[in-house]
C-alpha cells in the first residue's frame, strides 16, 4: 500500500485505527510552517472518513516535541468537553518513538482557511470564548525581548523607540486560558462560521491581552494596520476584558513579527496571499507599530 508516508508512521497510524480500516489516500494539506500536516483518507467496512496527521520533521521542533505534542493531545482531550470546535484527538506518538517522527493523530473538521476577508469581529466573539476555559497550563513565554528584536532598515527611530517601550517588567496581569497563536490563519470557516480552531501546541496560562495582541498583529498584516489596531476594540465588544496598559502587550507581540513576518507571510502565501510580499508586510508592520505607539 503506497500512501505517501513513511513506513514506520503508516503502521502506527493503522494500529491506532478500528480493524477492518485502512488509509486509501493522504494529501499534503497547506499553512503549516513548524510541521507536515497530512489529511488522512481512511476506508473500513460501510464507511469512510478524514483525519489529520501533524508530525514534526525539522529539528528544533523535534526536540521539543514531546512537551508540544502532550500538551497539545491533553488540551484537545479538555476541549472535547467544551464548546470549542476544536479535532479530536485519535492517538499520539510525542517522541517519535514508534512512528517515524513526533505525530499526532486527530480529526478532520469542515471548514476552510480563508485569509482573504476581514471576520475580526467573529475572532473575537472565539476568542472571548476561549478565554472562559477554567483550566491552568503552563505560564505563558515571551517570543521576544528587547534584546532580540530584529529591527528593519527604515524607519529605525521609530522601532527602537518601540524596543524601549517593552524594555521594562510586563504589567501586573490576571491569568486566563490562552491559545497563545491565535489568528486567522489556525481558524477554520465555512462561509461566514467557524467551524474549528486548531493548533493548540502553545496553550498557555497568561493575560488575555496577549492572545489579542497576537491576533490584532496579524490581522494588520493581512488586512492592514486600521484593522489590526480595531480588533481590541472589536474583543472588548463580545465581552471580553483587557488590562490598562494593553499597549505594552500589543508591542512585545508585534515585535516578534519583525522585520517582515517571513514565519508567518510563507505559509499565507501558500494560501494564496501572494501579494504580502516582505516590502509589503515590513510596511504594514511598521505602521501598525507606530500606531501602537500612539
Amino acid at each position: 500500500m503506497n500512501v505517501g508516508l513513511e513506513p514506520r508512521t503508516t503502521e502506527w497510524v493503522q494500529a491506532a485505527l478500528p480493524p477492518g480500516h485502512e488509509i486509501t489516500a493522504v494529501t499534503a494539506l497547506r499553512g503549516g510552517w513548524t510541521s507536515r500536516m497530512s489529511r488522512l483518507d481512511v476506508e473500513g467496512p460501510d464507511t469512510s472518513y478524514p483525519l489529520v496527521l501533524r508530525s514534526f520533521l525539522k529539528p528544533f521542533y523535534v526536540r521539543h516535541a514531546p512537551g508540544l505534542l502532550a500538551r497539545e493531545a491533553a488540551i484537545l482531550r479538555l476541549l472535547a468537553g467544551t464548546s470549542i470546535p476544536a479535532p479530536r484527538p485519535l492517538a499520539v506518538d510525542p517522541a517519535g518513538e514508534t512512528a517515524a517522527y513526533p505525530s499526532l493523530l486527530m480529526s478532520l473538521l469542515k471548514g476552510r482557511v480563508d485569509l482573504t476577508v476581514d471576520r475580526s469581529a467573529a475572532l473575537a466573539r472565539q476568542l472571548v470564548e476561549i478565554h472562559k476555559i477554567a483550566h491552568k497550563p503552563r505560564t505563558y513565554q515571551a517570543w521576544t525581548d528587547p534584546d532580540r528584536v530584529r529591527v528593519p532598515d527604515r524607519d529605525t527611530a521609530l522601532w527602537r523607540h518601540a524596543v524601549d517601550l517593552i524594555r521594562r517588567e510586563p504589567p501586573p496581569w490576571e491569568g486566563r486560558f490562552l491559545h497563545r497563536d491565535f489568528h486567522p490563519g489556525n481558524v477554520l470557516f465555512d462561509k461566514n462560521t467557524i467551524t474549528g480552531v486548531v493548533d493548540w501546541v502553545e496553550t498557555s496560562w497568561g493575560p488575555a491581552d496577549l492572545d489579542v495582541a497576537h491576533c490584532a498583529t496579524a490581522i494588520a498584516l493581512l488586512h492592514g494596520p486600521e484593522q489590526g489596531m480595531k480588533f481590541a476594540g472589536h474583543y472588548q465588544e463580545a465581552g471580553g476584558v483587557l488590562g490598562d496598559e494593553h499597549r505594552y502587550w500589543r508591542l512585545l507581540d508585534a515585535l516578534g513579527f519583525a522585520p517582515d513576518a517571513e514565519k508567518v507571510a510563507g505559509p499565507w502565501r501558500d494560501l494564496g496571499r501572494t501579494d504580502l510580499t516582505p516590502d509589503v508586510l515590513t510596511r504594514r508592520l511598521t505602521e501598525y507599530v507606530a500606531a501602537a505607539i500612539g
